[in-house]
């Protein structure tokens, strides 16, 4: 399956940013590579299923490339696949402070997913998301 959308992961637990296009994908994902993530894919990402998980990876031609608008496009050393932990929204309706858990089906199983806008706080709540996961 091939999402329109960028990927991150920082120790093989992944983020996939989806949205409409100007939504700030490529701007967020660059925003947690900054502070320690490693690139996926951006634009298109990969998603197969493997077991009980969904595994992103980039097509190959995308490999290590990453949009920076206004800069151009910028190589990256790549990671993945890796495991789709949390899908972030960047087209839904915000969810409140405290989110309540809400998921979206990909390729027959259930992945957490956040509706968010581009904010300061939000690439370092999902590094930490990454990182420990969210609490009950």
């Amino acid at each position: 399956m091939m999402v329109h959308g960028s990927c991150v992961a920082i120790g093989g637990r992944a983020v996939l940013i989806t949205g409409p296009s100007g939504a700030g994908k490529s701007a967020l994902a660059l925003a947690l590579m900054a502070i320690g993530a490693g690139l996926v894919a951006d634009d298109q990402t990969v998603l197969v299923r493997h077991d009980d998980a969904i595994l992103a990876d980039a097509p190959p031609s995308l490999r290590g490339r990453i949009e920076a608008r206004h800069v151009g496009i910028l190589g990256a050393e790549p990671v993945g696949p890796a495991a789709v932990t949390l899908v972030v929204d960047l087209g839904g309706p915000r969810s409140g402070r405290l989110p309540q858990d809400e998921t979206v089906e990909m390729l027959g199983l259930r992945v957490p997913c956040l509706a968010a806008r581009a904010a300061p706080e939000l690439a370092p709540a999902l590094r930490q998301f990454l990182i420990g996961g969210r609490l009950a």
